[in-house]
């Protein structure tokens, strides 16, 4: 059984950063691929980032690429999403998850664990 926190959410204005932090507890986080989720208020939850296993592998979403760089630090076993230069379409609920698998995948459903979320809103 693993364990994720998300911590990090908060309300900024557009423009600005956030650092957004995954702990695991239970086990050791280097056996799972890991990804970020959001939710947007009223909409589906999608992709964001995902990282594989080993941190060599890393994927953004469209919306996302080039602002947001996603990191692993599995001595600490933790995940972070750096999110720079925040639109106010980025407001969403932020949910790491945890798929035990070498590659990730972009299918929510796929994922084993998930974490309760953190909310991001960016102000415009």
């Amino acid at each position: 059984q693993v364990q994720l926190v998300e911590s990090g959410g908060g309300l900024v204005q557009a423009g600005a950063s956030l650092r957004l932090s995954c702990a695991a507890s239970g086990r050791t986080l280097s056996s799972y691929s890991m990804a970020w989720f959001r939710q947007a208020p009223g909409k589906e939850r999608e992709f964001v980032a995902a990282i594989d296993r080993s941190g060599s592998i890393i994927y953004y979403t469209d919306s996302v690429r080039g602002r947001f760089t996603l990191s692993r630090d599995n001595a600490k076993i933790t995940v972070y999403l750096q999110m720079n230069t925040l639109r106010p379409k980025d407001t969403a609920v932020y949910y790491c998850a945890a798929i035990g698998a070498t590659i990730w995948t972009m299918t929510e459903q796929s994922y084993d664990y998930w974490g309760q979320g953190t909310q991001v809103t960016v102000s415009s």
